[in-house]
This record gives C-alpha cells, sequence and structure tokens, in this order.
C-alpha cells in the first residue's frame, strides 16, 4: 500500500507540472491548466506526506523526484518536442540507477 500511496504521489506531480506547462502556454483553456496544477500539487503534496511515515526521508524524496524527473524528461521530449542530448539520457539513466540502488540497499 505504502508504494501506491508513493506512486499516486508522483503521478500527481507529474500532471501537476505537465499542467504547468500547458497553462503557462496560454490560450483559451490556460485556467483550467492552472486550476488543475493547484489541485493536482495538492494531492501530490498530501500523498507524499502520508508516504513519509512508511519510508525514510532521503529515500522517499529520492524516489519520488527521480521518478518524476524521468517521467518529465520522456514527456517534455514526446509532448513539448524538448531535445534530448546524449548527456540528458546519460543523466536520467544515472538518476534511474541511483533509485535501484536505493531500493537495492534495503532502504525503507
Amino acid at each position: 500500500m505504502k508504494w501506491i500511496i508513493l506512486l499516486l504521489s508522483i503521478a500527481f506531480e507529474v500532471l501537476g507540472t505537465t499542467a504547468m506547462k500547458l497553462g503557462a502556454q496560454g490560450g483559451k483553456n490556460a485556467i483550467y491548466w492552472n486550476i488543475t496544477v493547484w489541485v493536482a500539487y495538492i494531492l501530490c503534496f498530501g500523498l507524499l506526506q502520508y508516504a513519509m511515515k512508511y519510508f525514510e526521508l532521503g529515500t522517499v524524496y529520492a524516489i519520488w523526484s527521480g521518478i518524476g524527473i524521468t517521467i518529465l524528461a520522456l514527456i517534455g521530449y514526446l509532448v513539448f518536442k524538448d531535445e534530448f542530448s546524449t548527456a540528458k539520457i546519460v543523466s536520467i539513466a544515472l538518476i534511474i540507477a541511483g533509485i535501484v540502488g536505493l531500493n537495492l540497499s534495503g532502504a525503507h
């Protein structure tokens, strides 16, 4: 259950950040994206706080931010046509390796 809570927190963080990008682009739907940002981040941080009851602080934050960064980099590339360099790919691979390392270390 603790992993589901953490993954939901990550999903709302990704939704909020993606909505922030869409809202920043303006247009007739910008207000709806801005509302989505607020709702998503309230849910995100509420769930993250709850997940912190079950994980070590550094571990939960590293997993939350690392997975979020990785997913958002992919969304940036696929949806917003952000550039992807070799350095970005290597950096994301290192983030993923760090998350795997934290989990293999037995951190709770």
